[in-house]
């Protein structure tokens, strides 16, 4: 994207109302550059599109003025309809240098060709020019004032005021002889009117059309052509394709109009995990899992979009950003018992007070209170004015109208401060916080109605092997029942995200990839299982691999060890192996963070408590191992066999005992760490 100037040189130093470009990739985008001239500018895209030609990449190019002029100006200018005749006419006549030109001069003569009252005004020079009248007044335009998109565009300026806020008149009128030229240089199609069949496409783009205020501390020309750029790259190739099918062979059209909504949507959504975000340091083979963690700690970030629902129907799901209290909670001061309020504390002794009349409930509207009068108050109402102090109905006696106690009592006892739990305008809860019941209490009690939120992980699971049948079904000598896919489906759902059962799959390639192609449309992350090492019929890591974006990350864990990482069509895929007790682990230490951050949440290790043993074990050096333990009597036990066959073992399980990656000798009474699978949601 790139916010074009009509204006001079702005020198060194980064400032508004200068050029400024950004680039972004499915979501992500670079800094935005500054570009002190026009000159600047097409030397920098001529570097970027000769880059991306090398490279073998499309790039759709947004500008922020229009390609073309109100119907009519072309022929009347050129004798031709053709909006490229424009172009060139103008690249023949604009003269250009950092320090001047001549749009001005140009756009006079053009209007004594109609009569010297337009259709161009404006003239930001010092000195007359004949035929280019400084304001509107008594200015004649023998065209339409605005082209049909502006018509629709609500805000969108005229392309013949040639200065003044807003104005893009002067940008029509430097920027095309500069598309001019690097469409003579360049492949280039120039939308709508062209065919967009080439590498580089030139694309009409007002950011004004869905961006409101930039952020007070960002350079708004700065923030906008990063925000466009980065919003565009995320659309789908359907949704893409309905935004470019326009008709307007004259005139022109402004990318996204009639499609806001839409533009508004995608820019909620988050970038796209790149093809090298599962790559590993040079050197390295095997990994511990501390630092495999972190890596994928560092790589992952979300892939759900953001909508907005009210606090009730949020529950389960992750906050989209942080949230401010709309009130104060409580909003106003008020009494923590039943009792009797009055103002001030009282002394030691026996103290005897006239009663108001009336009392104070719960939801009843402040009132006033006499000094030295004191009120008959229940809990949660409202203190009125003229108290601040309460004291418990246990502790009074009443007659005649009056109230009778011993003091001491301090002021402000038995009383809540108006924000004492959360004040108006502060952060309620932050980013990344999973809505739960005391969640969503919390949201409704400062006053928030809908909140954004992250949409559902969708996990796509798929099962491979030859080997493996449906539960129920005959199997023959040698296979076996699949168990991975149901115990995988409802990890999953018991994560809190939204499983998608592909079904299982035999060792053939081209089977596998249409199943991964099927799950890649309606999944942010698939998880199969089996496959994932270097063998014969390993093929989840053989068909990433081809794809260009697998990574064997062969971790230093037991059970475990092969651990398949890679992007098929843009979606994360984890390989998981094929042992269900592997599987398993792999799922609980590897797979829950990084599903719970794709899903928006924040990075969290699960908890973990040190407990005696109450086994014997004497662990080698050089893995991290994970034992299938439950709790009795305050200590942890392990599972009698070690052996990742034993699928059994997985339910007489209630959580895991982790072994550090060093040496250890585990006697009874040992501290371990035992990490119960509630820390998982399991």
């Amino acid at each position: 994207m790139v916010d074009w100037s009509g204006g001079n040189d702005t020198g060194k130093s980064p400032r508004r109302d200068a050029i400024w470009a950004c680039v972004a990739r499915l979501g992500r985008a670079e800094a935005p550059q500054y570009l002190r001239n026009r000159s600047v500018a097409e030397d920098w895209l001529a570097r970027l599109f000769e880059a991306e030609i090398a490279a073998g990449r499309r790039v759709l190019t947004g500008f922020d003025f229009p390609f073309g002029y109100p119907a009519g100006f072309a022929t009347a200018l050129t004798g031709k309809s053709d909006p490229f005749a424009v172009w060139h006419w103008l690249e023949d006549r604009i003269e250009d240098s950092p320090q001047a030109n001549n749009r001005f001069d140009l756009a006079g003569e053009i209007n004594r060709r109609f009569g010297g009252r337009g259709p161009f005004w404006f003239n930001g020079l010092k000195r007359d020019i004949d035929g280019l009248p400084r304001k509107k007044t008594g200015y004649e335009n023998p065209f339409p004032d605005r082209r049909l998109a502006e018509e629709q565009a609500k805000g969108a300026f005229s392309c013949w005021q040639l200065g003044g806020t807003g104005a893009v008149g002067s940008q029509v009128m430097m920027g095309l002889p500069v598309l001019a030229r690097l469409r003579r240089r360049f492949e280039v199609a120039v939308w709508p009117f062209e065919q967009l069949d080439k590498q580089i496409a030139l694309v009409e783009i007002w950011p004004s059309l869905t961006l409101g205020a930039a952020p007070e501390d960002q350079i708004k020309d700065a923030w906008q052509v990063r925000e466009v750029a980065r919003t565009v790259s995320t659309l789908e190739p359907d949704a893409l394709a309905e935004m470019l099918a326009v008709d307007a062979p004259e005139e022109g059209w402004i990318f996204g109009l009639g499609h806001e909504d839409r533009l508004r949507q995608a820019s909620a959504q988050p970038p796209r995990l790149t093809n090298d975000c599962f790559a590993l340091p040079p050197g390295v083979h095997w990994t511990p899992v501390q630092e495999a963690l972190a890596l994928l700690q560092e790589r992952l970030s979300p892939v759900t979009g953001v909508e907005h629902l009210p606090v009730a129907a949020a529950t389960g799901r992750v906050l989209a950003e942080d949230v401010t209290a709309v009130r104060s909670n409580p909003p106003l001061p008020n009494t923590a018992v039943d009792g009797y309020g009055f103002s001030g504390g009282k002394a030691a002794g026996v103290h005897r007070m006239p009663l108001a009349e009336g009392r104070a409930a719960a939801g009843d509207r402040p009132g006033v209170v006499p000094s030295g009068t004191a009120v008959r108050i229940l809990t949660g109402a409202a203190l009125p004015e003229g108290v601040d102090t309460v004291i418990l109905q246990e502790d009074v006696t009443v007659s005649d109208g009056h109230i009778a106690f011993h003091g001491p009592i301090k002021a402000g006892a038995n009383t809540r401060r108006a924000g004492e739990d959360v004040a108006q305008s502060d952060i309620a809860l932050t980013q990344g916080t999973r809505i739960g019941p005391a969640q969503a209490a919390l949201l409704a009690a400062v006053g928030l109605a809908e909140v954004p939120v992250r949409k559902p992980l969708r996990v796509a699971v798929l099962s491979t092997g030859a080997e493996l049948v449906e539960a129920g079904e005959a199997a023959a000598p040698g296979q076996i029942f699949d168990a991975n896919r149901p115990m995988l489906l409802e990890m999953v759902r018991r994560f809190g995200h939204e499983p998608v059962d592909m079904g299982r799959v035999p060792d053939d390639r081209k089977v596998l990839a249409e199943r991964l192609h099927a799950a890649s449309k309606t999944a942010d992350l698939i998880l199969t299982s089996g496959g994932a090492s270097a063998g014969d019929e390993d093929h989840v890591s053989a068909l990433l691999t081809e794809a260009g974006a697998m990574t064997l990350w062969r971790i230093a864990v037991k059970p475990g060890r092969p651990l398949a990482l890679g992007m098929w069509a843009g979606v994360p895929v984890f390989g998981l192996p094929g042992n269900p007790v592997a599987a398993m682990t792999c799922a609980l230490i590897f797979g829950h963070p990084a599903m719970v951050r794709l899903a928006g949440g924040a990075w969290r290790a699960p908890q973990g408590f040190e407990v005696p043993a109450a086994f014997q074990k004497n662990k080698k050096h050089g893995r991290t191992e994970y034992l299938r333990a439950r709790i009795r009597e305050g200590r942890a036990e392990v599972f009698a066999s070690e052996g990742s066959g034993r699928i059994s073992g997985l339910s007489w399980a209630e959580g895991l005992v982790e072994l550090p990656h060093e040496a250890a000798e585990i006697v009874p009474g040992t501290l371990v760490r035992y990490i119960p699978f509630a820390s998982f949601g399991l």
